[in-house]
């Protein structure tokens, strides 16, 4: 399952902070099933089918394409100081 490091924690629960409709919510990664890869967006709650993953209080939803590829991975962050968020996946050792 997909890990997250404190950096990536972090900058989720920034980023869902921003949006007022998604207070409790957390970051929805979605596989496009196209070359651009993942999709990143900011929402309340989980769809139906979708894998949370918790750290810190920080929530990522995973669609089913995501969980599945990214099963191995760990998501982390670069914060900048103007507020800009990186994001990174790697590998789990």
């Amino acid at each position: 399952m997909l890990t997250m490091t404190q950096t990536a924690a972090e900058a989720v629960k920034q980023i869902v902070a921003r949006v007022p409709q998604a207070e409790d919510g957390g970051v929805r990664i979605r596989d496009t099933g196209t070359d651009t890869g993942f999709e990143l967006s900011v929402t309340p709650d989980p769809q139906p089918h979708d894998t949370v993953v918790v750290t810190d209080g920080a929530r990522v939803f995973l669609d089913e394409r995501a969980a599945s590829a990214l099963d191995d991975r760990v998501l982390d962050a670069e914060l900048a100081a103007d507020g800009a968020v990186r994001f990174a996946l790697g590998t789990q050792s």
